[in-house]
């Protein structure tokens, strides 16, 4: 029996190829973003802690040098959340657009699969024809040619 050869074998392996490439890009910029939230996380409960800190120095016998300090480092701790979210943004619009990438490449490789899968459809109806062709040929010549 014959073999399938799909002509364009090499363009189905080159978009597997594509989208695995895809996958790995989605997954970095997953990875990051989910670094950026864990550090917004941190942020928070520094900014959490040093306001539970100020507010006891308050109520205690503190220098107002010391809050001042407290104060501006929680303003400190305030930006860098800014500067967080705006990176956490970033990071989301990332992902977005590695989702939007990979899905191209999934139809992509889903279009050429299909063709793959339609030329073998059509390799094997021409082989089960010539299959049924040989086995009506071998009939007719038993029944042409009797047996002795």
């Amino acid at each position: 029996m014959a073999r399938f050869h799909y002509a364009y074998q090499k363009v189905v392996d080159l978009k597997s190829s594509e989208k695995t490439q895809a996958e790995w890009l989605l997954s970095a910029a997953l990875g990051k973003l989910r670094s950026e939230e864990l550090t917004l996380q941190n942020l928070y409960e520094e900014r959490a802690e040093w306001c539970q800190r100020l507010q006891e120095a308050s109520s205690t016998a503190v220098p107002l040098s010391e809050i001042l300090v407290m104060q501006q480092y929680v303003d400190h701790v305030d930006t860098c959340i800014m500067r967080k979210l705006t990176d956490i943004k970033k990071a989301q619009r990332e992902v977005d657009d590695r989702r939007n990438f990979l899905s191209d490449k999934m139809k992509d490789e889903k279009v050429w699969q299909k063709s793959k899968e339609r030329a073998l459809d059509r390799f094997r109806a021409v082989v089960q024809s010539k299959e049924q062709n040989e086995l009506d040929e071998l009939a007719t010549v038993r029944f042409i040619v009797p047996a002795p």
